[in-house]
């Protein structure tokens, strides 16, 4: 026996949400997507009405204190379906109107009827009478609604595993990054104060010019405060005399502090 069809919407205590944001599925927001799924049966036309993406219903409903807003929206499908299924009979029992052109020109209408669509409405809402009760082997064009349905359903699945997976991958990078901050930190802090002021007047000087002194695969040498055994000068020339350095007879002149003044 099939469970008797939801009327009435069930009342849901909405997702809890962080920030409260213009364009965010605030507690107002949920309740009248809900009521919107309910009247169309289209997850994407309820969106439409509260003016949200699909994409963002979905994610909110794989929330995990989402379990009401999950049976809500529930509820509202089996309503919208119902709907649906009467849409599709009216179709079937009064056809269609289709626009006749003659030459390019609109000259009236005409009524379409789908005989197919009315012996499936009929054998699906009253098995009894026009099945004798039986479960009815499907037909070619059963299967080909159902090919179809099962080619959606799997598309539909495909877009939320892969907006699931942006969100895990958008919160590892975010993860790595703040493993990156703590270690520079860290490195930073255990610096002797020498070296210290070497690296953050080369971040000053990576900030204002753009250039990448402190690459990830270079190493500061904590003593002298230059990266990569001296290869490269940090810090512009302090007021006073320079020392010149002989260049070496192979290899990039090397520079350090005590070159800038220090």
């Amino acid at each position: 026996m099939q469970d008797k069809p939801k009327t009435t919407l069930p009342t849901f205590t909405p997702v809890p949400r962080l920030k409260t944001r213009h364009n965010g599925w605030s507690p107002e927001v949920q309740r009248a997507f809900v009521e919107a799924l309910a009247e169309t049966g289209s997850v994407t036309s309820a969106a439409r009405r509260v003016n949200r993406a699909p994409e963002g219903a979905y994610l909110l409903r794989r929330h995990p204190e989402a379990e009401e807003f999950r049976q809500a929206w529930q509820a509202a499908l089996d309503i919208g379906m119902q709907k649906i299924e009467d849409v599709a009979m009216d179709r079937a029992i009064n056809g269609t109107e289709e626009p006749v052109y003659s030459y390019g020109k609109l000259v009236g209408t005409r009524t379409k009827y789908n005989d197919g669509l009315l012996m499936f409405m009929l054998r699906n809402r009253a098995p009894a009478r026009f099945t004798g009760g039986r479960a009815r082997a499907l037909n070619a064009a059963d299967k080909t609604t159902l090919n179809r349905l099962k080619k959606e359903w799997r598309a539909e699945w495909e877009h939320e595993r892969f907006l699931l997976d942006q969100e895990e991958e958008q919160e590892t990078l975010k993860s790595i990054d703040r493993f990156i901050d703590t270690m520079r930190q860290n490195r930073r802090a255990n610096m002797s104060p020498r070296a210290r002021a070497a690296y953050d007047e080369a971040a000053r000087i990576e900030k204002e010019d753009g250039i990448n002194w402190m690459a990830e695969d270079e190493d500061w040498d904590e003593d002298e405060g230059v990266i990569g055994g001296g290869a490269v000068a940090l810090l512009p020339a302090a007021s006073g005399d320079e020392s010149a350095v002989e260049e070496p007879e192979v290899g990039p002149r090397v520079r350090s502090l005590k070159d800038e003044g220090w």
